[in-house]
């Protein structure tokens, strides 16, 4: 299983100016993959911005969107946008992607939370279109530069839908930021859904924790302001299953390996650097 941290770009109070320095960090460290969260109508860095940053700022690691709300994006735009990132980090850029539940991230006029999962099955064509160096509108141009890739897709969400995409576009799965037992169905409806769709060999299984080492107060008040939009139930249950000091952090890692997780992200709780070299020590 590979081990990756977050992007501190929804942690509140971030400065953004550290971002690059953190993916800069977090690969000298050693972590293979750098992840970030996606969300419109919160006081973070976009999660596009951050990516770009990592990606100049990085060699090797993995970049992954975990995960960017899709349909909230004009298709063409969201397209352009992540295949120059990819292109600038060398392609390094998974795109982890989802409709999201929250409707004050659904902002651009004609793009609501209406219908957005029919309109990003057909977003997603539009995606693999423009990748492909299709020409925009009825202009002779490509929105890409030569030499641009079909970026992999990762999928999240829960309704039978989100797995059916994964299955048809996509390489895996990104589970939720919740409890590890708690993802067991999630990563057991997508390997149907893959086997369901005839696809070869098995998805990527994406899963996702938040941690913090240093101040576990603050470290639950940013989570909590994060998801109270969603009530206080669930921000209850995200808070509560924060990996907090070093033995919880390694139970985390042990729970997720042992649903078959490939990939674990461990998103901070806390935007203090020190987390980098922190969490390094205990699992890497």
């Amino acid at each position: 299983m590979k081990i990756g941290i977050g992007l501190p770009n929804q942690v509140l109070g971030t400065d953004p100016a550290a971002i690059p320095s953190w993916a800069a960090q977090a690969e000298q460290a050693g972590f293979e993959i750098l992840g970030t969260v996606g969300r419109i109508a919160y006081p973070g860095v976009m999660d596009t911005v951050a990516l770009a940053a990592a990606a100049a700022s990085t060699h090797s690691a993995e970049l992954l969107s975990a995960v960017l709300l899709g349909p909230v994006w004009p298709p063409v735009l969201l397209a352009k946008e992540v295949a120059g990132i990819d292109a600038i980090s060398g392609g390094r850029l998974t795109l982890g992607v989802g409709v999201g539940s929250r409707p004050d991230d659904y902002i651009v006029d004609g793009r609501g939370m209406a219908a957005r999962g029919q309109r990003f099955d057909q977003d997603l064509g539009v995606y693999q279109r423009v990748w492909k160096g299709g020409r925009i509108g009825d202009g002779p141009n490509a929105a890409v530069t030569p030499g641009a890739r079909e970026i992999p897709l990762l999928f999240g969400g829960h309704a039978m839908a989100s797995y059916e995409r994964m299955a048809r576009w996509g390489t895996g799965y990104i589970g939720g930021s919740v409890p590890a037992p708690m993802v067991a169905s999630s990563f057991e409806a997508a390997r149907a859904a893959w086997d369901k769709a005839g696809r070869e060999g098995s998805p990527r299984l994406v899963a996702l924790a938040y941690f913090t080492l240093g101040d576990a107060e603050r470290g639950r008040s940013n989570v909590w302001d994060f998801y109270s939009m969603l009530g206080e139930q669930f921000a209850g249950l995200v808070t509560g299953g924060i990996a907090i000091g070093p033995d919880a952090v390694r139970e985390t890692v042990t729970a997720f390996a042992g649903l078959g997780a490939t990939d674990l992200i461990l998103n901070p709780a806390v935007g203090d650097p020190q987390e980098i070299n922190r969490l390094a020590d205990i699992v890497l």
